[in-house]
């Protein structure tokens, strides 16, 4: 991806480390005041420019509460009784003029920049999604050679063991669905956003996207996410008495992975799942068994 902002690789490489969990599953966390750790080169952009405004907005903050106290302590009507009558100042006029257009112009440059890359891939997209939005679920279709579509409904805890998915700390509660939107990694995804019914919201916050569910209109967004793992988002359109259990969960794969998912998927959805996540666990195993052998040293 090309740096387009100053200090943006470093704030890039510091995000990173932000990004590193023991279960690889990206969601919103007690007591949270950041945004979520980026997943996609847009998200990176999107952390940047929010940190970079704020080296405008607390400035202003501060000089306008600064403000605020020398005027009401000079000029309380203890302090000055007599009030000045002056009418204007062309230098304070000016000043505030030319002051916030150039503000305003620091702000505007890279924000449209990052409006522009939002709704404009790096490349053509590798593969398209369609999601619906209904109440209160999204059913995906993959527009391609395999014929692969299913519904994604907020898991309960019921149905935790009938889909292997007990560790709330990777399935958490309101958030988790019994079948996942899977990708591969490092792939160019075209979201084709739509509703059946009232308008909803498809919403992911670790890949920086969040596009309109309308009815009877295709809205287009796109991602391309940059480590494999689990990610949850939610509808973020108020769409009727169970919008807050409309969660949205989608399952960045290798493309190894991804492929064998996919020709497995056309026939069985659930049971693709079922396997897609035996691999991953046991890669995990593999992963915690390297890293546990001991290391010995020939001479």
């Amino acid at each position: 991806m090309v740096v387009k902002y100053p200090l943006f690789a470093v704030w890039a490489f510091l995000s990173s480390l932000l990004m590193v969990s023991g279960s690889h599953a990206q969601q919103p966390v007690d007591w949270q005041v950041w945004m979520q750790p980026a997943a996609t080169g847009i998200m990176q952009e999107v952390r940047w420019f929010n940190s970079y405004t704020l080296w405008f907005i607390i400035p202003i903050t501060v000089l306008v509460l600064a403000l605020l106290i020398i005027v009401i302590l000079r000029y309380r009507e203890a302090a000055n009784a007599t009030p000045s009558k002056t009418s204007h100042n062309t230098a304070i006029e000016v000043v505030w003029t030319i002051g916030p257009v150039i503000i305003l112009l620091f702000l505007a440059v890279p924000s449209f920049q990052l409006l522009n890359a939002q709704y404009t891939p790096t490349g053509d997209p590798d593969m398209t999604v369609k999601a619906t939005g209904s109440q209160w679920y999204w059913s995906y279709e993959y527009q391609g050679d395999e014929d692969v579509s299913f519904d994604s409904i907020l898991l309960t805890d019921t149905d935790r063991a009938e889909y292997g998915k007990e560790n709330k700390a990777e399935y958490p509660r309101l958030l988790a669905v019994d079948n996942e939107m899977v990708v591969p990694v490092d792939t160019t995804v075209r979201i084709l956003v739509t509703a059946a019914d009232v308008l909803h919201s498809f919403a992911m916050p670790s890949f920086g996207i969040k596009m309109d569910a309308v009815p009877g209109r295709l809205n287009e967004t796109w991602f391309r996410a940059q480590r494999e793992g689990l990610y949850y988002g939610q509808c973020s359109e108020l769409c009727g008495k169970d919008h807050a259990f409309m969660p949205i969960g989608i399952r960045v794969v290798s493309k190894d992975q991804y492929g064998k998912w996919l020709a497995m998927a056309a026939d069985n959805v659930e049971g693709a799942n079922k396997a897609l996540m035996a691999s991953i666990e046991s890669g995990k195993a593999k992963v915690k068994l390297a890293a546990a052998a001991p290391q010995t040293i020939k001479e």
